[in-house]
Order: C-alpha cells, then sequence, then structure tokens
C-alpha cells in the first residue's frame, strides 16, 4: 500500500527508563532501535519521523499529540512503538490495534524470526474494564493511523534474550525495516556489507544457496521455510559459514574413473559433505583436481571443549551435555546452527546453587520450604517474584536471609541497581541508602542490603489478564483505594508490576 508516512516511537525516555535489569534500560534500547529504523527508512525513500531523538520525558498525552502531527490523523500512516519486554519471558512479540488487519504485525514477527530471535505471538490486547477499546494507549488515542507496538525481547529472559538484545538489536531493527518495505511495496535495498539477499526474477532456492556456498536446507532453516516457495522481492537471510581448517579434510586428486558418488562412499561421507566444503558448483569433475574430503574425528573433549564431529548438530551436542542450544550458541557466540567438522565448541557449565539457593525435590511446596529456613511463604514467594504456589522439580529458589521479623537481607546481583531494588521491595533509594550508610549509589555483585520490610500493607504482583477491578476485588478494596495507594494515574498495569494492598 501507499505510505503517507511512518512515525517511529522510542518506548518511554528522560524520567522514565521502561524495564531495567541485567545492564540494560529499555528507554536507552527503544532509543537506539527507532533512530536505526527512521534513518534507513528514509534512506529507502520512505518518510519517516521519530516521535523522539533524544532521552525526554513524553507523557502518553504528548506522545500521542505528536504522533497525530507527524503525517496526520490517516489510515496510510504506520507507527511503529518500540519496547523492551520485562516478566521473565523470552523472545520477541507484536501487538497491533483492534481497528488494523494482523499483516504488518505478522511479517515484523516473522522478519525478527528470520535473525535468529523466537517469535512469541503477534496480538491483540482488549482493555478489560471497556473491551471495545485498545488495552495500550498507543493503540487506542492514535486515531486512523496503523499503530503496530513491537517488542523486542525481555531483559530478564532465563534464556538468551539477555545476551541477543545486547549484541542483536539494531539486526532486529532492520527486520522491521523490511517488514515495513514489504508493506509498503518499496523496493528494499539491504545495507552494504549484510547477508541479506534480495530474491529476483529467475531465482530459486538451488540456484541462491548455489551462489553463496550454502545447501538448500540451510537457506531454508535459517528463513524459516516450510517450502520452496519463493517470490520476487523477499528478502533472505544467508547463513554464514567458516571456512574450513586443516585437520578438518584432508585433500584428495581425482582420478580417471572418478566421480563424487565413488569418492564419497571411497571415505565414507555423503556427496553433500563434499560439495559443501569444495563449494562446487557442479558435479562435473576432472583429473588431478584436488578435493577437500572432509574428515571424521574421534570425539575430544578436553575439560569443557567438544570437537565437532560429521553428524553433529547443536541439538544432538547440547542433550548430550545436559544444556540448551541457546546456552551452546551464547557460550561460542554463534549467531547461526551451523556447524563444521573439527569445530571447537565451548560447553558451558551448568548454573551451581549457592548456599542461599534451594533446589526444589518432589514433595516440597512453598510451606515446608519456607519452615525449614524459619522464614514466612510471603517472604519466600517476595524474594522469588513468585505469583502463585505452584513449584516444579528442579526450580531453583532463592532464599531470603531474615534479620528479624520486619527486616530481610538481599544479595545485589548482576544487572542490580538502587532504583531496581527499591522499585522491587516498594521503598525508596534514599531510604535504602540511609537504611544501610550508604554515600553514593554504586553496588557491588554479592553485597548484602538490609531491606526494612513495612507491616501495615502487604504487595501484589500483576498476572496475566489481571485489572484494577479485580485486584481489588480480591482484596476488598475499591479501584480508586489501589489507584491512590500506589499513585496511579491510569487503569494501565504491567504484568510483573508490584502494587501496594493498603489494609
Amino acid at each position: 500500500m501507499a505510505l503517507r508516512g511512518v512515525v517511529v516511537d522510542a518506548g518511554h525516555g528522560g524520567d522514565d527508563p521502561g524495564a531495567v535489569g541485567n545492564n540494560i534500560v529499555e528507554k536507552d534500547l527503544t532509543l537506539q532501535a527507532a533512530t536505526y529504523i527512521n534513518n534507513r527508512l528514509n534512506e529507502l525513500g520512505i518518510p519517516s519521523k521519530l516521535v523522539r531523538d533524544k532521552d525526554e520525558t513524553v507523557s502518553p498525552s504528548e506522545r500521542t499529540r505528536r504522533i497525530l502531527n507527524a503525517f496526520g490523523d490517516n489510515s496510510d500512516v504506520l507507527v511503529l512503538s518500540n519496547h523492551i519486554n520485562a516478566g521473565g519471558g523470552d523472545g520477541a512479540e507484536t501487538i497491533y490495534a483492534l481497528r488494523n488487519s494482523d499483516t504488518l504485525a505478522k511479517s515484523i514477527l516473522e522478519e525478527i524470526g528470520k535473525e535468529g530471535q523466537n517469535m512469541r505471538k503477534y496480538y491483540q490486547r482488549r482493555l478489560p474494564s471497556n473491551p471495545s477499546k485498545d488495552y495500550y494507549f498507543i493503540h487506542r488515542n492514535t486515531g486512523k493511523t496503523q499503530p503496530v507496538i513491537v517488542e523486542y525481547g525481555f531483559l530478564d529472559s532465563t534464556g538468551d534474550d539477555v545476551l541477543q538484545l545486547k549484541n542483536y538489536l539494531l539486526d532486529y531493527a532492520e527486520a522491521v525495516v523490511r517488514a515495513v518495505s514489504k508493506y509498503a511495496g518499496v523496493n528494499y535495498v539491504p545495507p552494504k556489507g549484510s547477508n541479506i539477499y534480495v530474491v529476483k526474477k529467475g531465482d530459486n532456492l538451488y540456484t541462491i544457496a548455489n551462489n553463496y556456498g550454502v545447501t538448500v536446507d540451510e537457506l531454508k532453516a535459517a528463513n524459516n521455510l516450510t517450502n520452496n516457495i519463493l517470490n520476487i522481492g523477499d528478502t533472505l537471510i544467508i547463513p554464514k559459514k567458516e571456512s574450513a581448517k586443516p585437520g578438518d579434510y584432508l585433500v584428495y586428486n581425482v582420478q580417471k574413473g572418478d566421480n563424487l558418488w565413488s569418492i564419497a562412499n571411497k571415505y565414507g561421507v555423503s556427496v553433500d559433505d563434499i560439495v559443501n566444503l569444495n563449494n562446487l558448483g557442479t558435479t562435473a569433475l576432472s583429473i588431478n583436481q584436488q578435493l577437500l574430503i572432509p574428515v571424521e574425528k574421534k570425539e575430544e573433549v578436553s575439560g569443557n571443549i567438544y570437537v565437532v564431529q560429521r553428524g553433529d548438530n547443536l541439538w544432538s551436542i547440547a542433550r548430550k551435555y545436559g544444556v540448551t542450544v541457546d546456552e551452546l550458541k551464547a557460550a561460542n557466540n554463534l549467531s547461526s546452527n551451523i556447524l563444521n567438522i573439527g569445530q571447537q565448541l565451548y560447553i558451558p557449565s551448568k548454573e551451581v546453587v549457592d548456599s542461599n539457593s534451594y533446589i526444589v525435590k518432589a514433595g516440597d511446596n512453598l510451606y515446608t520450604i519456607a519452615n525449614n529456613y524459619g522464614i514466612t511463604v510471603d517472604q519466600l514467594k517476595e524474594f522469588n517474584n513468585l505469583t502463585n504456589n505452584l513449584l516444579s522439580i528442579g526450580q531453583v529458589l532463592k532464599i531470603p536471609e531474615v534479620v528479624n521479623d520486619n527486616e530481610l537481607i538481599y544479595v545485589v546481583e548482576k544487572g542490580d541497581s538502587l532504583w531496581s531494588i527499591a522499585k522491587k521491595y516498594n521503598t525508596t533509594i534514599n531510604e535504602l541508602k540511609k537504611y544501610n550508610n550508604l554515600t553514593d549509589n554504586m553496588l557491588s555483585i554479592g553485597q548484602r542490603l538490609l531491606i526494612p520490610k513495612t507491616e501495615n500493607y502487604e504487595t501484589y504482583i500483576v498476572k496475566s489478564g489481571d485489572n484494577l477491578w479485580n485486584i481489588a476485588k480480591k482484596y476488598n478494596l475499591t479501584v480508586n483505594d489501589l489507584k491512590k495507594a500506589n499513585n496511579l494515574n491510569s487503569d494501565n498495569l504491567s504484568i510483573g508490576q508490584t502494587l501496594i494492598i493498603p489494609e
């Protein structure tokens, strides 16, 4: 469709940092992604404007005013609102308005998936108090425009999102650019030096794979393709292959009567193994032609190092050593699933549980664990951000150190700040500093902080499906009671948000 323009929104900003954790601040990453997308769209001739181009506080009303003033209140205006998620999930997701189709949201998610990020879902969300309206103001208050919220990943993920957000955010931003270009019917030109290929007339998977020295299966896997159909203008990610090294292969001189099948059979490898290692564009051979033959090696493990053998893949290696594919890729800085015979992989060690942690066993429940450590169930749940009483065997629980009935000890972890700890326990930075005799805001991993726990209220952690009305009803309160106790100016809640429940 012809677009009037694209408005690129960097979520949060200024006094509103958004989600914070693992040395990631949402407002900083959203500005990086938004700036990149805006510049690339303008390069491609698609009119684009930023909602904010610096670290500034932008209220919801001002944000929507800027959006509607950028290109007018029209249905041919796209709005891309960039965000980083929190709440312990893993992967990207996109959210589109009730008035729009899922076409753009789905395309954005699929393009991000091509870059190696897990794809959660694309969906709509309704306001619980009025299901005819959108849940998010960026959808609800932006007129006739087509807004899509893009959540690139979870900064508190137990999977690989933290590493991916730090290293590949701009790759995901480029994926958004590709989706918008496709949606707008604009000729997409990849950035210089990228591993992106745009399908031309006459292309097919075999010719493209052959030109880049990869297999059709590798090309399909890298692009999540379930069939061989290509369309002119489609964008493909070309998987990168590492060069073969001496020791990974032997050299064979082609003799009279040889063919690829007979040579492969002689050395116990496949024809594809030889074709891929030598980047052959044809099966024809010439006498005295030198071919590299992949060598099958015996398993070698030295310490935490594994040497890749013929037939290995990331899944089989990860399963063998009790780790996940994402953990294996992160430990070896792998951007694709492609392995080479003889390649050395570092096998990450499983997390060692310290003395302040407990591994859930069969028959355990929150009450018995809390009782064993002389703490309350509420303290155990709060310390581990648990929203219900369900436990799973093998789950690791952090055990708080209780000083007395009113105080507990918090051990500083990587990515913590006074702001995030104060927010978690419904206190202020000044109170934390005063209580622990701190003269500055610097923290060190392993540092022990005394957390005062007041007795005149309890806390509640927001779950999926919650709204102020059902939480208030649960505690025999009014919505106004809840809003007043938590200084809320709107009815909007976010999953993982901690609410004070007044008596």
